[in-house]
């Protein structure tokens, strides 16, 4: 198990689009990806998960990934939100 913390910096928090990136870059890996906040935790490759957790500007979200390429994972979904989902 590998996972990092980071805060969502975009004014309008992980809304539809942001959401479907961050989606889109999950899924691009084989470990089970996980979002948590501090109410929750969903799959990272589900974006009704995702959406249903209302993050909004300044939340700090737990990444948490399981498998053979976790590490990668963990790291690029930070990258993502790190660079406000521009790849």
């Amino acid at each position: 198990m590998y996972s990092r913390t980071v805060t969502i910096t975009r004014e309008e928090g992980l809304h539809a689009r942001p959401a479907t990136f961050f989606i889109q870059k999950a899924n691009q890996f084989e470990s089970s990806i996980w979002v948590e906040t501090d109410q929750r935790k969903v799959n990272a490759k589900s974006l009704l998960g995702v959406l249903s957790l209302g993050i909004i500007r300044n939340s700090s979200i737990n990444i948490i990934a399981t498998g053979s390429d976790e590490e990668d994972a963990v790291n690029a979904l930070v990258k993502l939100v790190e660079s406000d989902f521009v790849e």
